[in-house]
């Protein structure tokens, strides 16, 4: 399971002209499920995004989680993150969980992440999304599990 978090003072997302999901400061998470991904890598992953210290302390160094913060997380379904670039100039997606595996993955983080954590906001899985963000830093971390 891969998840790029991107710490943000803002971030959006919508989906047939209309905004389905949007935070202030906090972490835009896109997430993506890959073949022989389970419940078990989605809660390690979900704990390494909420305990992620990537927001400053008081002296300005990288202390602090979102947990820490109480900010807002914005999850996004993104299956090309699974894709497999090493050969050609064409994504191979062979990595990538089916989507009926993806989405269960996907509804269980959002559901786990809401018994976890306060703010917590999504896209609509399998859809066409624009997403806003203003990267803060630019901070962006893989985050595997």
């Amino acid at each position: 399971m891969l998840g790029l978090i991107q710490r943000v003072s803002a971030a959006s997302v919508v989906v047939d002209q209309r905004v389905v999901g949007e935070i202030n400061q906090g972490i835009l998470l896109f997430l993506g499920v890959q073949k022989g991904d389970s419940a078990l890598k989605t809660d390690r992953l979900l704990h390494k995004i909420l305990n992620y210290r990537l927001f400053p302390d008081s002296a300005g160094k990288m202390n602090l989680s979102l947990s820490d913060i109480n900010g807002g997380l914005l999850v996004v379904s993104q299956f090309t993150l699974a894709a497999d670039t090493k050969k050609g100039l064409r994504p191979s997606f062979s990595s990538a969980a089916p989507p009926e595996l993806a989405e269960q993955l996907y509804d269980y983080l959002l559901n786990q992440a809401c018994a976890h954590h306060t703010s917590v906001q999504s896209g609509q899985f399998g859809a066409t999304m624009q997403v806003s963000l203003c990267n803060d830093g630019p901070v962006t971390f893989m985050l595997q599990s």
